[in-house]
């Protein structure tokens, strides 16, 4: 066996018995550069020193390079290590690790140290823990609010199992953004994320903005996988319903040989495309593109979804006041 099988092998266990899917040469359109810059090194070098783990490392992101050498990170809490073992994903599963009690005060340390003016927390899914790790996010939450008091903060997390309490200890911990994933399309469910349920994760993002209506929300999904884009217009009705404001989508990359196959590399213009039909839906927000991903240049975008917000509601006053006077 050669070393990277190996490594495949220790690193996901529990797909050690899934067949191969020969991984596919990529599109023109979706090759990047491998990361060289030095401000990349930089960043790497500070999240080793403060034992932070990356969702941009964990699961091998494309857009790394680029967001690192423009000081974006997805910072990944409770662990490297997931309880689920989802087709799609890269992260590590097996049994968790103890939680690092100071993960949250090294986390608000790197938020400090870099400047940043946006910050995305993401994690692993914690089914072990009674709250799913909900406590620990707030923990996290409350750290940074404190020590980078600048920083505007988005949660990308899992669905907590459904554990009573979880999602509103995150909510009360009042993130400018609560994004969770839906990945796919329900029918893809039980092959491509077998350990959650769909309703459940559209459920956690309704709830959440009726926990606290001035919080954003968001959710993404992954194109490429074998659904239909009736299917995926489907989700973006359901995400609607839920109140969703930010939609990104993007092309699913294979990880390994163990992970789903590509069912197809979707082109550019069908993105766009689908980011039209998405906008006519009435998402504050829509980022559609091959290479794009939940937390890609979140920053960036939360500047432009703060910016729809007001415009919206600007556009209402002004309805109102309208509708005022033509009944006067």
């Amino acid at each position: 066996m050669d070393d990277a099988a190996t490594i495949r092998r220790l690193r996901h266990p529990e797909k050690a018995h899934r067949p191969d899917n020969p991984i596919q040469r990529k599109p023109s359109w979706i090759r990047v550069k491998a990361p060289v810059s030095p401000e990349y090194q930089d960043l790497r070098r500070l999240m080793r020193s403060l034992n932070l783990n990356t969702v941009c490392e964990e699961a091998a992101c494309p857009n790394i390079g680029e967001c690192w050498t423009h000081g974006h990170a997805t910072v990944m809490i409770l662990g490297s290590v997931c309880t689920r073992a989802c087709a799609f994903c890269n992260v590590a599963t097996g049994r968790p690790d103890q939680l690092d009690p100071h993960e949250p005060q090294h986390v608000a340390e790197a938020a400090a140290k870099l400047g940043l003016n946006h910050l995305v927390i993401t994690s692993v899914d914690r089914d072990d823990l009674d709250d799913g790790g909900a406590a620990h996010f707030a923990a996290t939450i409350k750290a940074v609010r404190e020590q980078a008091p600048n920083t505007t903060i988005e949660v990308l997390t899992p669905d907590f199992k459904g554990k009573p309490g979880a999602l509103e200890t995150v909510v009360e911990a009042r993130p400018d953004v609560f994004n969770h994933n839906l990945e796919t399309v329900p029918r893809l469910y039980p092959s491509i994320r077998p350990g959650a349920r769909y309703f459940t994760s559209l459920q956690l993002l309704a709830r959440a903005k009726e926990l606290d209506p001035s919080i954003f929300t968001k959710s993404g999904l992954m194109v490429g996988l074998g659904e239909t884009m009736d299917e995926v217009y489907q989700v973006m009705d359901d995400q609607r319903s839920a109140d969703v404001d930010f939609l990104t989508i993007g092309q699913y990359l294979q990880p390994t040989p163990k992970h789903a196959r590509v069912d197809r590399f979707v082109p550019p213009e069908e993105f766009q495309r689908a980011e039209a039909v998405a906008r006519g839906k009435g998402f504050l927000m829509v980022s559609a593109s091959p290479l794009t991903r939940s937390s890609y240049l979140a920053g960036d975008d939360f500047v432009k979804l703060r910016a729809a917000r007001e415009a919206q509601l600007s556009g209402l006053g002004s309805m109102r006041l309208a509708d005022l006077a033509a009944t006067t």
